[in-house]
């Protein structure tokens, strides 16, 4: 503003009549009201306003002084600020809660009173086409304001910072024709479909007395909304949406929206089984299973699916994000993020207090997990179990981290299911337009009880006397059409009767259902199978490429372009792979890693690697991605192979929900390699929800296959607790029913053929490897040229390094991972003959035929010692000590048992200080050897049982 300007202003403070509270005559004030909000910029200006008032006063043939035009300027200054308040804080007035119970204070700057405005109502003002007025009495604009913006619809949306998305959701709720407006027709298909998510709960309330169903009562408003989501996405070109939800209301959305058969859903109640008996797996409760279907709207359809989720609330949103990904890579949507459209329903409660939603929200518009935005729909009922919002949450609203994205949230009255419905198609056309997150906050209520066999009135009496007598949606919703004209007094009564008749035909057919499929390898996993061999088998395939291909991607891999300036460091990395293909020896794990990912894309898969610094690695072994050092260009060697496609993503600093996102990617596209790297593998325990509940258990409970691969750095280089175990105790303690893979490898050669096995097996299995980090560089874990070609392919066990006769040993020691290393050059030191080091490359599914054959050849065996660097409480102990008995008496060693050579147990997995940890390591591998300074007995020992 000009000088100008401070001329006019305090003649505005002369006026008569209440001033507002704050200083609105100050420029440096009003400055900042300016700067705030563009749209104003230039309707705050005073002398714009003047100029402004005089052209509109002279075009309405007004006749006016100057000093008229000086108190109208000021007139429409107070007018306008009027108008943003009802922007920014109008929703703090909305009439949201249908019981009437939240006491919401309503602010004093929403009214007249205090924008000097007391008892002027019929004051006309300027505000130059806000809301299609030029001139406007003081009241007509109030009542306008308060009609938008405090109805039953809340908005908030002051808090994006791109004014075009903020002006688009302004007009939208501003212009008269996009306020909540359906026709007769639309009206009534509302009316049944609320109808039909109450009649449906009645009906199983009725029919399965006292059993859990996590009902939607209160909040049926749900349905109609959904079907617009479905309706209007379909219209703005939406072909696929991807719902993830927890357990209220999921049943509801299963039948009435996502169409699934009543009669199967009544057969699931009665005790039956989702999948055709012969199917095998564990199950799950019918509240948490997914399905798939299509739904067509005006000729269009859209195929859906509910992904199937555990009671660990919230735990499926990155998994439907993930999805959602892989599904519009698969559509070729990626740029336009047109075709698929992720939902997420949540619970108040959960929405507000679960932080895998900010992890999951977090990943908006990032590159590498965006989807385009998500639609964000959190059933509010005002009560999360029997914990009262006050003691749930510090903020006003669940939604109110939705603002760190800066996605606008509707806030809408549940009872008002026109106001749910229009907020929908709201959502749609804004996550449509901008590609953004957006968040619907329905205020409702839950009827009974937290599983309806809950008397919630020990904790909530007068929420639930107020409950008990609160008319039903669709009665209030179907006065309301009467009212109007809009139906008949008994065509309500019809409709449920019609529907409850509907019901009862389902219920009575579910008696006969029997399932006759199940759907876990259609559309892009057709080919694909559950492996009917039991665990223990080899299950291999051939994993070795030709040479001519080995040769083509070390070009690829050593070429660095012309322009390509890069770090002198990573300069001699290049040197040195260069050397590895010419001299075809001396292969590290970075370059056989890169081999297995380039042999996969030539031969048209997809590579997916994400997490934390994976592009360099964490600890720059990897170096996927060369970085320009003058302009930071990225080249990415593997993205120059033709076929398939390669991608590495450096994440975001989250375990979780980027753990969960890879899981949901891997679980639409089985035909691209999914990998999650930990920084260090302890990380994974800030994901551990997603790794028990869905990547161990997935398959049984809801039949859905994974090949996810997780990438976890482990071993004891007396880094720390937090840095040397992966944690590989818990993985083990998971294993059953053939249902994951975990791998803790020594060789390169051998880990480029378990990720090639991956992809090439004719099945999926999620693949958990303890990764290295000395061994990255360590001279004796290097591999030669042919073991990546010539029929090589994985191998479960590896034998020792130094050949040594079968019939000559007499203590076998057995370990995985880095260790054996250890192992192997103390054993050398000391000249032991007569021990054998065996590394198990494989710890599930176990290795027991191929080593059993094994012991089976070492007829002199007196001991084995099963050796690991983890304390005796974790690593794989525990898990292998049975196994290994069990291979031994396979082998004739009858009553033979393996013996323990490792750490004692601890509460913390690794020492923090440097000496111990090398006098624990010494100690460890002596014992393992049956050295003195192990501790162990003399190596003479009689053999507890030998075979004859």
């Amino acid at each position: 503003m000009g000088n100008e300007n401070h001329d006019f202003l305090p003649e505005m403070g002369d006026q008569e009549g209440p001033q507002p509270g704050p200083s609105w005559a100050n420029p440096g004030w009003l400055a900042s009201v300016v700067d705030s909000d563009a749209d104003l910029t230039q309707a705050l200006d005073p002398t714009t306003m003047k100029l402004a008032v005089e052209q509109a006063a002279a075009k309405s043939g007004k006749a006016m002084s100057r000093a008229d035009i000086e108190a109208a300027a000021g007139d429409s200054i107070r007018a306008m600020l009027l108008v943003r308040l009802y922007r920014v804080r109008g929703h703090l007035a909305a009439n949201l809660d249908p019981l009437g119970l939240s006491h919401r204070e309503e602010p004093e700057d929403l009214q007249l009173e205090w924008h000097g405005f007391a008892g002027q109502e019929a004051r006309e003002v300027f505000v130059g086409g806000v809301f299609g007025f030029e001139w406007v009495t003081v009241g007509e604009l109030y009542r306008v304001l308060r009609e938008t913006y405090c109805g039953h619809v809340g908005l908030e949306y002051m808090h994006i910072s791109d004014t075009e998305e903020r002006r688009f959701l302004q007009d939208q709720f501003e212009s008269p024709e996009d306020t909540i407006q359906f026709s007769a027709e639309g009206k009534k298909a509302i009316l049944q479909a609320v109808i039909r998510g109450e009649e449906y709960e009645n009906f199983l309330g009725k029919k399965y007395v006292g059993t859990k169903r996590f009902g939607l009562d209160g909040g049926e408003s749900m349905i109609p909304a959904l079907e617009a989501v479905i309706k209007y996405g379909g219209s703005l070109g939406v072909r696929e949406i991807i719902y993830g939800m927890a357990h209220r209301g999921r049943l509801n959305v299963l039948a009435n929206v996502m169409g699934k058969p009543y009669k199967v859903i009544f057969h699931e109640f009665s005790g039956g089984s989702a999948n055709p008996d012969d199917v095998g797996g564990s199950g799950d409760v019918k509240y948490h299973l997914g399905t798939s279907t299509d739904r067509e709207f005006d000729g269009i359809s859209v195929h859906m699916s509910l992904v199937p989720n555990p009671s660990h609330l919230e735990a499926v949103d990155p998994v439907v994000l993930g999805k959602a990904r892989a599904q519009q890579a698969i559509r070729d949507d990626l740029d336009d993020h047109e075709q698929v459209l992720p939902v997420l329903i949540h619970g108040d409660a959960a929405f507000a207090g679960q932080g895998v939603v900010w992890e999951s929200m977090s990943l908006t518009g990032i590159n590498g997990y965006n989807t385009g935005g998500c639609i964000h729909f959190i059933i509010n009922n005002q009560i999360g179990f029997t914990t009262a919002p006050r003691f749930s949450r510090g903020s006003p609203y669940p939604s109110d981290l939705a603002k760190g994205v800066q996605a606008p949230i509707l806030h809408v009255n549940g009872d008002d299911p026109e106001a749910v419905t229009f907020a929908c198609k709201l959502a749609v056309d804004y996550r449509q337009t901008f590609k953004r997150d957006i968040v619907i906050d329905m205020w409702c209520y839950r009827r009974f009880g937290h599983n309806e066999g809950d008397e919630p009135k020990f904790t909530q009496p007068l929420m639930y006397d107020a409950i008990r007598s609160h008319k039903k949606v669709s009665y209030l919703y179907a006065d309301s059409l009467i009212e109007e004209g809009v139906i008949e007094a008994g065509a309500a009564p019809q409709m449920r009767d019609e529907f409850a008749a509907h019901l009862q035909d389902e219920f009575d057919a579910a008696k006969s259902y029997k399932p006759n499929h199940a759907d876990w390898f259609g559309g892009r996993w057709a080919g694909l199978n559950k492996p009917a061999d039991p665990e223990s088998a080899r299950r291999n395939v051939e994993t070795a490429i030709p040479k001519k291909l080995f040769d083509s991607l070390g070009r690829t891999l050593t070429t660095v372009p012309d322009d390509l300036n890069i770090h002198k460091t990573l300069s001699r990395v290049i040197d040195a792979k260069r050397e590895m293909f010419k001299s075809g020896e001396g292969f590290d794990w970075a370059t056989a890693e890169a081999l297995a990912y380039g042999s996969l894309v030539t031969e048209g898969y997809g590579v997916r690697l994400s997490g934390q610094d994976s592009g360099r690695g964490t600890f720059s072994q990897r170096h996927a991605v060369w970085v320009d050092q003058t302009d930071e260009r990225k080249y990415i060697p593997l993205c120059q192979l033709p076929h398939g496609k390669f991608e590495v993503y450096d994440s975001p600093l989250s375990e979780y929900g980027v753990l969960g996102f890879e899981y949901g990617f891997a679980m639409a596209d089985p035909k691209t390699l999914v990998l999650w790297e930990a920084q260090f593998g302890d990380f994974a325990n800030g994901a551990q929800i997603m790794i028990d509940q869905f990547i161990a258990s997935g398959e049984v409970k809801w039949l859905r296959a994974n090949g996810l691969v997780l990438l976890l750095p482990h071993g004891y280089e007396g880094q720390g607790p937090e840095h040397s175990s992966a944690r590989l105790e818990r993985f083990l303690q998971l294993c059953a029913n053939d249902n994951i893979q975990v791998c803790n490898i020594t060789t390169p050669a051998n880990y480029f053929h378990v990720l090639r096995r991956q992809m090439l097996r004719p099945f999926r299995k999620p693949l958990v490897i303890m990764t290295p980090k000395s061994l990255l560089r360590h001279p004796m874990a290097k591999s030669p040229e042919a073991e990546f070609q010539n029929e090589h392919h994985f191998m479960r066990i590896k034998s020792d390094l130094t050949e040594i006769a079968d019939k000559k040993v007499r203590r076998l020691v057995l370990c995985s991972g880095k260790v054996a290393y250890d192992l192997i050059e103390r054993r050398d030191e000391e000249g032991l003959d007569d021990v054998s080091i065996v590394r198990i490359e494989q710890l599930y599914p176990f290795p027991g035929d191929p080593l059993s054959v094994r012991l089976s050849r070492m007829t002199n065996l007196e001991e084995v010692i099963w050796c690991q660097e983890e304390p005796k409480n974790n690593g794989a102990w525990f898990f292998v000590e049975s196994q290994i008995e069990q291979s031994l008496s396979d082998a004739g060693h009858d009553g033979m048992r393996p013996r323990y050579a490792g750490r004692e147990v601890a509460a913390s997995p690794a020492t923090g200080l440097a000496k111990r940890h090398a006098e624990q390591q010494r100690s460890l591998v002596g014992m393992a050897l049956g050295l003195n300074d192990g501790g162990a007995a003399a190596r003479n020992t009689k053999p507890k049982n030998k075979k004859a």
